[in-house]
């Protein structure tokens, strides 16, 4: 994400969002996949899945889980 809160980069993916259609990794990560990378740095996030839902943390830009 830049300094305004929009995303850079493919949660699912990792690639940058200019340019590349992701509608794909879009519906994977509406239904149930964390995800995978960070959408401000594209570093690989540190994924745990539980019964309840899912965290995701990134070592630079904090964490995210399944209820946002």
């Amino acid at each position: 994400m830049t300094a305004t809160g929009q995303a850079v980069y493919c949660g699912y993916c990792g690639q940058g969002l200019d340019g590349s259609d992701h509608a794909a990794c879009a519906r994977r990560l509406g239904v149930v996949d964390p995800p995978r990378f960070c959408a401000a740095c594209a570093r690989r996030m540190v994924v745990q899945v539980t019964p309840a839902g899912w965290t995701a943390t990134c070592s630079r830009h904090g964490a995210l889980d399944s209820a946002r």
